[in-house]
């Protein structure tokens, strides 16, 4: 590993653990200080992700319980970047979204949204040995979340990055260019107004496949002045 990825971030990019217009920030976090637990060296130097442990549709959300999910087909691809502006190789980042229709496939997801068959909305990729990851997927819709009135989630793509183990771990949200529904987003608008552009992705037209997927590019960085923001201490 070229970082660690258990101390990240600036102050100007961390989002508060408790913020009055994310409701249920007040419940999801813990009222006192985190301990810190120092590493064991099992944890150092235990085993490490590596390509044997994809499978060969991992990247590739849109193709599922064989057959083709429904929605614009997108590529999402991007760098992760360590402290010192150099690549992070062979890290492992998790992707989890909802559909097209804006529903998550998952049992407490009430939305009356149709789920599809074809879509599962998650996905695993590595960077390779210069940082690169990429994805192919579904643009997820918006969806309502109840946190006030007429409340509804901007379309995001949620973000895990792992480092050397388990206990390593970031995330994040990225968000896609002129979203309608960001300025009532209390997720999106609890980060510093100057690191919020920093979780938009980007059109990438050079990058979107010919009669295939539209491209975003969607680089990380994950600590100094251009630090992504995450989400902080929310375990």
């Amino acid at each position: 590993m070229a970082d660690r990825l258990s101390v990240v971030g600036t102050e100007d990019a961390w989002a508060p653990r408790n913020f009055s217009d994310y409701k249920t920030t007040i419940k999801r976090n813990p009222n006192n200080d985190l301990v810190l637990v120092r590493e064991r060296l099992g944890e150092v130097t235990g085993p490490v992700f590596g390509n044997a442990d994809l499978g060969g549709l991992d990247n590739n959300l849109t193709l599922v319980n064989d057959g083709e999910a429904v929605g614009q087909r997108i590529f999402v691809h991007g760098k992760v970047i360590g402290w010192d502006g150099k690549p992070v190789p062979n890290t492992l980042l998790e992707i989890w979204q909802a559909n097209a229709g804006g529903r998550y496939r998952h049992k407490n997801d009430s939305f009356d949204a149709p789920l599809d068959p074809h879509f599962n909305g998650v996905g695993r990729t590595l960077t390779d040995k210069d940082g690169n990851y990429s994805f192919y997927t579904i643009k997820p819709g918006a969806y309502p979340w109840g946190n006030h009135y007429n409340a509804w989630r901007p379309a995001h793509i949620h973000f895990s990055l792992y480092g050397r183990q388990f206990g390593e771990r970031l995330i994040t949200q990225m968000y896609f260019p002129d979203d309608p529904m960001f300025f009532q987003d209390p997720i999106y608008n609890s980060v510093p107004s100057g690191a919020r552009e920093r979780m938009i992705s980007v059109f990438d037209y050079d990058e979107t496949r010919e009669n295939w997927a539209v491209g975003f590019k969607f680089d990380i960085v994950l600590r100094g002045r251009n630090s992504t923001p995450f989400e902080r201490n929310r375990y």
